[in-house]
């Protein structure tokens, strides 16, 4: 592995302090040009230091997914607008079940104002943020809990999970391949996903664009076997194709969408 210069080494611990780093404030950190700065990242995300996002790049935890925290900070605006999308489409008094992941949090944040809701999880961080702001019934899958983001994943988790069959399941994924194959990094937390899917009258994705331009190994399914597929920027034609071959609806979610009552319980 190539040697870091004293400027790579820096941006490496700002990134691990910070989370992510943009390129914009490290050329102005360093005073040298946005070009130099996408030169240092790109070597560093070559040799694995960083993961790579539109501007800037992220700390990584070990080998496979980012760190939870970090995800946390990456496309914040754009995972709080799809979560307030998603939300809108869960009328009151529905079951719904949340997987693992920083915009499904975002989901269970936009549902506060719902009334007489079943919520169902395999997140610890989601039952946290159901019971401080509402009036849901929260039910957590037993499992072994993550420490790493506190999903709760295992055998006993699927278990859990085939003992319902509820009316909406919203589902974060790791990344989406350009052939419609939803995938993540843990095959364990597939074993989950797969069993959401199972055992959900509507599907709901969430995901951001940059789940477009990520790999990960484990397949949870294709997105044809989705209903609605909430983003916040037009996926890349051949997925748009894939979704109206399949009847699935896709939602652009940006800071001018409607999350209006009146939308919400239609």
């Amino acid at each position: 592995m190539k040697i870091l210069n004293a400027r790579q080494q820096e941006i490496f611990d700002l990134a691990k302090l910070q989370g992510r780093v943009d390129v914009e404030s490290l050329s102005e950190h360093f005073d040298v040009t946005p070009q130099t700065i996408r030169r240092d990242l790109t070597e560093l995300c070559e040799q694995n230091y960083l993961g790579r996002i539109h501007g800037g790049a992220v700390h990584l935890s070990g080998v496979t997914n980012f760190a939870y925290n970090s995800r946390r900070l990456i496309a914040v605006e754009e995972k709080q607008n799809i979560g307030k999308a998603a939300a809108s489409l869960i009328p009151d008094n529905a079951s719904v079940i949340l997987n693992i992941g920083t915009t499904t949090e975002q989901v269970a944040i936009s549902l506060y104002r719902h009334k007489g809701l079943m919520v169902i999880t395999n997140n610890i961080n989601i039952a946290n943020i159901m019971l401080e702001t509402s009036d849901a019934e929260v039910l957590i899958a037993g499992g072994s809990a993550r420490q790493s983001d506190g999903g709760i994943i295992g055998a006993s988790t699927v278990d859990f999970i085939k003992q319902f069959k509820v009316d909406y399941a919203i589902i974060g994924v790791s990344a989406i391949d350009e052939d419609g194959s939803m995938l993540d990094f843990d095959y364990r937390e597939v074993r989950v996903s797969k069993a959401i899917l199972e055992h959900a009258r509507k599907i709901i994705l969430v995901s951001d664009g940059m789940k477009f331009e990520r790999n990960a190994p484990a397949l949870i399914g294709h997105i044809s076997k989705i209903n609605t597929f909430v983003t916040d920027v037009n996926p890349p034609p051949k997925i748009i194709d894939m979704c109206k071959a399949n009847g699935v609806e896709i939602i652009i979610a940006n800071k001018n969408t409607d999350h209006s009552e009146e939308s919400k319980h239609e």
